[in-house]
């Protein structure tokens, strides 16, 4: 195995894990100690991982953290934009769609303000600002608010979603890696989440590069249950032979 690949595979492995030993990486990769020790170096100094006595561990700085709206809206501003612009031209006048809460999501409305969609959403940010287009018909979810994603979540005692047939959602994520799927740091949004997936006929997932092989407090689906990925720079080979392998397109937002 090429060195690039064996480290991207060691890294998801930690990942998954959380902390590996030294014995166990070389044993699972049949390599020796010396070019474990050099791999796991390689990944220390990138920064989400760190050494600890006889092995490594995921650093604090893998695990996505709730943040505030404010807070991620100003971050990648730019690649959001092109994001969101790509993840418009699939909307088509006569859609039910779903758009989920985030800084992301949220640049949809710049360009489908023309369109006519029906909008569910827990965005309370897409509520405000399509108040002006008529055209768009939006439908809240309603549920508990979370101060911090500027968002509603929980479903429980709500059956809005069932009620509907969604023609594609397009969602959000702080976390995406192959062992842990599309996560997210908010538990008040994952029960939601997950029942959009459960509803929808074609599902986008809308992240910048940054989001990859990072992980959230709560999985709310499978990454090979995506049907559209896009982001703004091509992930890694290994990402890219799982899109293949589970017929998920990938869309670069250039």
């Amino acid at each position: 195995m090429i060195k690039d690949k064996r480290i991207n595979k060691i890294e998801e492995y930690v990942t998954k894990h959380k902390s590996v030993s030294l014995d166990e990486l070389m044993s699972v990769f049949d390599v020796s100690k010396n070019t474990i020790r050099r791999d796991i170096q390689q990944l220390v100094e990138g920064g989400d991982f760190k050494k600890v006595y006889g092995g490594i561990t995921v650093s604090d700085n893998k695990r996505a953290k709730l943040e505030s709206f404010q807070d991620r809206q100003v971050r990648n501003q730019t690649e959001k934009e092109l994001i969101g612009k790509i993840a418009s031209n699939h909307v088509e006048d006569g859609d039910v769609i779903f758009i989920d809460s985030g800084t992301t999501t949220i640049e949809m409305i710049e360009f489908i303000n023309k369109k006519q969609v029906t909008v569910i959403t827990n965005n309370i940010n897409f509520i405000v600002r399509a108040l002006p287009y008529e055209n768009l018909n939006v439908i809240t979810t309603g549920g508990i608010l979370e101060r911090k994603t500027n968002s509603f979540g929980s479903l429980k005692y709500m059956d809005v979603l069932n009620a509907y047939n969604i023609d594609k959602a397009f969602m959000a994520s702080t976390g995406v890696s192959l062992s842990n799927g599309v996560t997210n740091a908010s538990p008040l949004e994952s029960e939601l989440k997950t029942s959009v997936i459960n509803r929808c006929s074609e599902v986008f997932l809308l992240v910048d590069h940054n989001k990859f092989d990072k992980y959230g407090l709560m999985t709310y689906c499978r990454l090979d249950e995506i049907d559209y990925l896009i982001t703004d720079k091509m992930p890694n080979e290994i990402y890219q032979d799982y899109a293949k392998k589970n017929e998920i397109r990938l869309i670069l937002a250039v």
